[in-house]
Formats: C-alpha cells, structure tokens, sequence
C-alpha cells in the first residue's frame, strides 16, 4: 500500500485509544489536511455522562449531525487533492447508538442515521487502535477531562467490545488493527517510522500490528 496514493485515512478507537493524537502525527508527517472531532461542541456530552439515559439520544444525534456535516465536503468531486487525515468514521456511529439508546430511540436514530450516512466517502485505510482496560482507563485520567473520570469500567469494556464486534465485520475499506499498549506516537517517532512501515507493506484488506510484531 503505497502511502502517497492514500487519500483519506481514518483513525478510529475506543476513548483514551489515542485516535487524536495519532491522526495529529500523520497529518503532520504526510503534509495532510485534518479532520478532528469536536467533542466539546456537543453540548449534551457533558450531561450524558451524568445522566446516560435522559440525555443520550439529544448527545448521539448532536453527534452525528455534526460529524456528516464535516464530512459532506469530502463527498464532493475533486477535493482530494491532497491526503485527508480524520479521528473519527461516520460508519461507527451506531456503535454508540446501539449501547445507550432504547428500542424506540434507535429507531429514530437508525432513520436519520441512513439518511445522512450516504453522504460520507469510504475511507482509503482505517487505522483501528486498541488498548487493554487498564491503560484506557489510565489514559483516560491522564488526560483530565472532568466528565470523563466518571466512566466506569463496565462501560468501557462494553463499548471496547462493541468495537471489535463492528470492525469485525466492516468492509468498506482496509483495516490495521493496531495494539497501543506498547506505542507511544506521541513521544517515540521510532513508533511512527514502525507503523508507517507496516502501512506501505499492506497487502490484504486486514491486517494487525503490534510491538511485538514490528
């Protein structure tokens, strides 16, 4: 997989997998345009993690409205015109969906949600980070954003789980799978130089990389 041809990448992981930070380094490395999530926009995330049930269908449908439209010009013919670095993939939505919301309520979603999703290009490579309980959890309180220390770890593993299920079986573009356990893109190029190596030696539609594999 030749690394000039990519043109648009996804980062995608679990909270506390360091999808951010990764997609930060490879726009910086491939002279990339990013595309960022804006979680802090969405003003019911705070409430959801206080109260997931009054306020997770207001937080899930800010969610997506908000990453189709940053998504909406990438559909448009001829913007590639240089390599798309993004933090989030509109085709996991559901994931979160499908956790938090009732019956009723993800019926509602499910119909905005296949109205919207046609909208948004398939990715070239989507880079699928993961990460044991325990260092999400670290990295979650590292980080020090107030509402996220109230994550418990059931739900966390529930969602980690959800993760695996949904990119078990998606198809619409190549998957590495990466375990952060032992990689630190933020601190240790060699890390970068490794994982940017495993991408140009690509060649089937999924694939896994690890320390202990590089």
């Amino acid at each position: 997989m030749e690394l000039n041809e990519l043109r648009y990448i996804v980062v995608e992981g679990v909270i506390g997998a360091g999808k951010t930070s990764l997609a930060r380094r490879l726009g910086d490395h491939l002279r990339a345009e990013t595309v960022f999530e804006r979680a802090s926009d969405n003003p019911f995330l705070e409430r959801f993690y206080g109260d997931r049930e009054r306020y997770a269908l207001a937080t899930q449908l800010n969610f997506l409205f908000q990453r189709a439209d940053q998504l909406r010009p990438l559909a448009q013919q001829g913007l590639f015109t240089q390599t798309v670095v993004s933090d989030f993939l509109l085709d996991k939505d559901p994931i979160f969906a499908r956790l938090t919301l009732s019956d009723d309520e993800y019926a509602l979603y499910a119909k905005v949600y296949e109205f919207l999703a046609p909208q948004a290009p398939a990715p070239d490579l989507v880079i699928v980070l993961q990460a044991s309980i325990e260092n999400l959890l670290a990295r979650i309180e590292r980080r020090g954003i107030r509402y996220e220390r109230g994550i418990e770890r059931d739900y966390l593993r529930r969602l980690a789980d959800a993760y695996v299920q949904h990119f078990h079986h998606y198809d619409r573009a190549p998957i590495l799978f990466v375990n952060t356990d032992d990689l630190n893109f933020v601190d240790e190029p060699e890390h970068l130089r490794l994982l940017l190596v495993k991408i140009a030696e690509m060649r089937s539609r999924r694939e896994f990389f690890s320390m202990t594999s590089a």
